[in-house]
């Protein structure tokens, strides 16, 4: 039997730590925070970014967060919180669960994502002021 994403999604987020927009909000300038913008570097550009986000496109994400990996992140090494955002939620809620089940347990994800974010007035930049990326 076949599994589709909305069931995929629903049992990430069955597992899963998910912040609202005001919660996320409340943890942006917290330095044992970073929050990680999994979109596609095309959104980035078009839509804007969160300022001093970790760029990490979804496509890349395990193979930079896992140590043993010769594309891994140090930014992934720090002893954070990482909270995930995509621009509705889906995509980092199950990059939340994937990354879940790699070990990292300080993992959560925002609900409604970037496009939430943006439409609640929190703090956004165009991509031309950049993203942080190592």
């Amino acid at each position: 039997m076949k599994k589709g994403y909305k069931a995929l999604v629903d049992e990430a987020m069955a597992e899963i730590k998910t912040y609202t927009v005001e919660q996320a909000r409340a943890k942006y300038e917290d330095p044992n925070v970073q929050f990680v913008d999994i979109r596609d570097p095309r959104e980035l550009e078009r839509e804007g970014v969160i300022p001093g986000a970790f760029s990490a496109p979804r496509g890349m994400l395990e193979f930079w967060v896992d140590p043993e990996s010769p594309y891994y992140k140090p930014v992934f090494g720090e002893d954070k919180e990482y909270i995930f955002f995509c621009a509705g939620g889906l995509r980092s809620a199950l990059a939340t669960k994937t990354l879940l089940d790699m070990g990292m347990d300080k993992v959560a994800h925002i609900e409604g994502g970037f496009g939430a974010w943006k439409k609640a007035g929190a703090p956004t930049a165009d991509k031309t002021e950049k993203a942080k990326t190592v």
